[in-house]
């Protein structure tokens, strides 16, 4: 690798790519990926990640890479980064490129020194990726340099009182705010290619679009190129010149931004595409969903991964791998042999039947809250203390059977006031009055609100079981409940670090109406899911709304999500409520300038075209 003349020998620093500020970009791709195949081992087992992926990236462009948890997303960033792990090392064959570096089989020197000097990362979780026992300033400084470099760093990326900030240690700082400290680590030596993996997942609407908004300026600032990998095509849509579809570690298209977008050719492209939420969405029937699941990367599928859960499946297409094909007349590439019918598939593509209507009963209240406030008393670095009001008169109901959805930003006080009314915490002031039952909670993350040395079947029979209930009883409420969320009675003997995402989701749904409650407390219930996954979590809790009779207290900061599944919108900011009315009137017409904002800050709403036009 010495010899190769792009490399400086000594230094393994790729020479003639990026040069001093102004210098030319190179004019062939940073990096290329061909015909890569990873499988993991995992005691004996072999779990295909990716299967032949290949594609370039170009000097200064962005790169979206979208598809559902357990496409490969991550592990074709990982390859890019030379990252992928050591023990068990994985199975790899193909060839992974970037500026010149053979970054599988290359010698780790070379690696680690384009990573150190041209490579940059920023992974999804801000908070596990930087050190809580270090200040920021310390962590920067360990990549720039000095304090002033750090300094401009922080100033470039949006940190407000950047001096300051650096000597703020992670836990200080708000979820944006770790992740602008991340990008800024990954743009100081000015790298020619940043992998960006989930930057945006579960962030608020605004921060997320405040984080598209800056790495857009630093491509056209550094002129790095980006790999943006995210399960939301509204987020490619917002900055990716060139957007890849992955599934079940293939690539099934890839092409312009616009094109694939605007114009999906792959059934399973045209499926992803109609499964997002928008602010057009229907709200009286459920949202389309993909059916079935990604399929097991244990054991993948012969011919077109997509198959199983395509309605245009014939029988050539379950024998064989597909190659991508050139759309007609398009510049774009789709591993489809049936782009005719796939084109009248996105034409003909169908609403379900209408939800059935629900009964509410206005004069009995679910819950009602007056004058609800909540302080929270802090204690910083030095002893010193200082509060944090997240409450501050709050009045609020829920009718029997209606669905209301607070929406707002991290620390507008929607989890606190969920949190009180689930009986988890004690407010200052203020009157809170429920129904006979007491109210259930979903949690963000499910699997961490899951016993994990519980099985499924003890989870969801907890309560029933406490309660004093005989055994076979408590079982076939567990066997109905699973039913209810769509999860057979198979899964009773798995344990909570055994299940997907998705699996885990509505195990925790199940668990919380085993034994119906009359009011349900949904946080942030799909923040974190891909897509599909969302659609199917939000058609489920609208379901068993009618189903059960239940009422529904649903916190988001996705509004889109709001309109779909609530009758009510309640928008919180600082601990207040500022707009509440009717989810078609808060999305259509809003009344204060806060509820704008956030509706400007949906990603991708004006570049992606709505189904069915062509």
């Amino acid at each position: 690798m010495q010899d190769d003349p792009r490399v400086d020998a000594e230094n393994q620093e790729p020479a003639n790519v990026r040069g001093g500020r102004g210098e030319p970009l190179r004019t062939t791709p940073l990096a290329s990926v061909a015909d890569l195949e990873v499988t993991f081992d995992r005691q004996g087992v072999l779990v295909h990640a990716l299967r032949g992926v290949s594609l370039d990236i170009g000097p200064g462009e962005i790169v979206g890479v979208v598809g559902e948890s357990g496409s490969g997303k991550t592990v074709l960033g990982l390859s890019l980064l030379g990252l992928l792990p050591d023990r068990p090392r994985p199975r790899t064959s193909g060839r992974v490129d970037v500026l010149g570096i053979d970054m599988l089989e290359g010698p780790e020197h070379a690696r680690r020194g384009l990573r150190r000097r041209s490579l940059g990362a920023v992974f999804q979780d801000p908070s596990t990726s930087l050190n809580p026992t270090m200040q920021v300033g310390r962590q920067i400084q360990e990549v720039a340099g000095s304090d002033e470099e750090a300094i401009a760093l922080l100033d470039s990326v949006g940190i407000k009182d950047p001096a300051r900030r650096l000597h703020s240690y992670p836990h200080e700082l708000s979820g944006g705010q770790q992740q602008r400290v991340m990008i800024a680590m990954a743009i100081s030596n000015r790298p020619a290619l940043v992998v960006a993996d989930e930057p945006t997942t579960a962030l608020d609407v605004t921060v997320q679009a405040d984080i598209l908004r800056l790495l857009s300026r630093l491509r056209a600032e550094t002129g790095s190129s980006f790999v943006l990998i995210t399960h939301d095509v509204g987020v490619a849509a917002e900055i990716a010149d060139r957007v890849v579809v992955l599934y079940a570690g293939r690539v099934l298209e890839s092409g312009p931004t616009e094109e694939v977008l605007a114009r999906p050719a792959h059934p399973y492209t045209i499926g992803l595409l109609a499964s997002r939420l928008r602010l057009t969405s229907p709200r009286d029937r459920p949202v389309i969903s993909l059916r079935g699941d990604v399929p097991d990367p244990e054991s993948p599928p012969p011919g077109c991964p997509f198959a199983p859960r395509c309605e245009l499946v014939i029988d050539e297409c379950t024998t064989a791998p597909i190659p991508p094909f050139a759309v007609p007349g398009r510049p774009q590439v789709a591993a489809c042999i049936r782009l005719p019918e796939a084109a009248e598939l996105r034409r003909s593509l169908h609403l379900a039947d209408a939800w059935p209507r629900i009964a509410q009963e206005r004069d009995t209240l679910a819950v009602t809250l007056s004058g609800l406030s909540k302080t929270f008393e802090l204690r910083r670095q030095g002893g010193l203390r200082s509060s944090v009001e997240a409450l501050r008169d709050v009045d609020l109901s829920v009718a029997a059977g209606e669905a209301v959805a607070l929406v707002g930003e991290s620390g507008s006080g929607k989890t606190t006031l969920l949190r009180i009314v689930a009986g988890l915490e004690t407010p200052d002031r203020g009157g809170l009055v429920l129904a006979s039952k007491a109210p259930q909670m979903i949690f963000q993350d499910a699997v961490a609100s899951l016993t994990p040395w519980l099985r499924v079947r003890e989870l969801v029979g907890e309560r029933p079981a406490g309660s004093g209930r005989p055994r076979e009883e408590v079982e076939g409420q567990v066997d109905a409940s699973l039913a209810r969320v769509g999860l057979p009675s198979k899964i009773k003997g798995a344990y909570p670090r055994e299940l997907s995402g998705g699996q885990a989701q509505r195990v925790a749904i199940a668990r919380a109406i085993v034994d119906p409650p009359e009011l349900l407390l949904a946080d942030e219930p799909t923040s974190s899911l891909d897509m599909s996954l969302r659609a199917v979590i939000l058609n489920l809790l609208n379901r068993l709304r009618r189903e059960l009779g239940l009422a529904l207290l649903f916190v988001t900061h996705d509004l889109a999500a709001a309109r779909v599944i609530a009758d009510r919108i309640a928008v919180m900011k600082d601990g207040q409520l500022v707009e509440i009315g009717p989810a078609e009137q808060v999305c259509e017409r809003p009344s204060d300038a806060y509820t704008e904002r956030l509706l400007a800050s949906l990603p991708g709403e004006d570049a992606i075209v709505g189904r069915g036009t062509g």
